[in-house]
């Protein structure tokens, strides 16, 4: 039995190895049961380039909740305290 939940719109975490912001963006989906998919741009430049062409950013991590690009790490955080980001994936009521 899975502790995950399924949210509205696939979520998607661009990734190196050795960023702790990445570890704590991945936890903080994990504390909130979210499912998501992560792509590792240290070991795939292809997906490097697709994830500079889709957020207009270089670092890492870059987290996008279907089409909508949340930004790094802060930028989540920042959603998360505003209470933004619980409705963004489908936890809550907006």
């Amino acid at each position: 039995m899975s502790n995950s939940v399924s949210t509205l719109a696939p979520v998607v975490i661009y990734t190196s190895g050795f960023c702790p912001y990445c570890g704590w963006a991945r936890r903080m989906l994990s504390d909130k049961g979210v499912d998501y998919q992560e792509i590792r741009v240290d070991r795939d430049p292809d997906q490097r380039a697709v994830m500079e062409s889709r957020s207009g950013r270089t670092s890492v991590p870059q987290i996008f909740v279907g089409d909508f690009h949340v930004g790094g790490y802060d930028d989540m955080a920042a959603m998360d305290r505003a209470g933004r980001l619980d409705p963004l994936l489908g936890l809550s009521e907006a």
